[in-house]
């Protein structure tokens, strides 16, 4: 099976074009994990399913057992439930959000800044993670399915950086979100990450580590990279870009309200 025939090009919920030998995988995905709940059915589109397949290089039985944890997970964890007034104290120093705009491939963006992060447990933090994922996944358009990570490395200092919270988040996202992340890119990562980043390595599947990007402000191919990559006036200026880097909890928050209405609306007639 070609590469090309394993690349989904639609959004999570949305329909597909498979080949034969893909939707007959999908189905024996479907007869492993047994009978589901409405709201189970809804997150396993076939869609969903290949994205588990391509994850687990189209083995049938991995990828029923991963698929069978995550449904766990999202049962016991409720990430489509968490409301925004349930994280809203969490993001006020603006270490996590998604901005209002896009890459030029229609997929969403999330911004971390290390530096600026609260003194929140693991669990507080890793939930309001998962909100930011499940909001821009809940934003993408029909036929794109990925995000990409702006991680702010500016002035870090290794106080900021958890490695227990790091790992976490690695986890959340290989074994719950397979094949969400389109890219990470690191900007203007100090040399006291490296040594940090070497012991992450371990913990990041091959197909995260391929997606990381190091990303400088004085580096030209860096700049051609993100221009290529991003409206370079929508772009945040503390990433090279023309955009506003401030974060205004108050206008951040309105929008997330807005949309989390929407959002919730939208499922309640589906």
């Amino acid at each position: 099976m070609s590469e090309d025939q394993k690349k989904s090009a639609s959004k999570g919920h949305d329909e597909m074009v498979v080949s034969q030998e893909q939707q007959a995988k999908i189905t024996e995905v479907r007869e492993l994990i047994g009978q589901l709940s409405d709201k189970e059915s809804l997150y396993c589109s076939d869609a969903s399913i290949s994205r588990y397949l391509v994850s687990r290089n189209w083995n049938v039985k991995k990828t029923a057992q991963m698929l069978k944890q995550s449904l766990k997970w999202r049962k016991e964890f409720k990430p489509e439930e968490i409301r925004w007034e349930e994280v809203a104290a969490d993001a006020e120093s603006g270490s996590i959000y998604r901005p209002n705009y896009q890459d030029k491939f229609g997929r969403s963006v999330i911004v971390m800044t290390p530096r600026r992060k609260n003194s929140l447990s693991t669990e507080r933090e890793i939930k309001y993670l998962v909100q930011c994922l499940e909001n821009a996944i809940s934003n993408l358009p029909p036929q794109q399915e990925q995000v990409v990570w702006l991680v702010d490395l500016e002035g870090v200092k290794m106080s900021d950086i958890s490695f227990k919270m790091s790992r976490e988040i690695v986890h959340v996202l290989q074994n719950y979100y397979p094949r969400r992340l389109g890219l990470v890119i690191l900007f203007n990562a100090p040399a006291i990450f490296q040594p940090f980043f070497k012991m992450m390595r371990p913990f990041l599947e091959t197909e995260i580590y391929n997606k990381v990007k190091f990303c400088y402000s004085d580096d030209h191919n860096s700049r051609k990279f993100l221009e290529d990559l991003f409206d370079m006036d929508k772009l945040e200026s503390a990433f090279g870009g023309n955009g506003d880097t401030g974060f205004d909890i108050n206008k951040y928050g309105e929008r997330m309200k807005e949309e989390e209405t929407t959002r919730f609306i939208h499922s309640e007639h589906r």
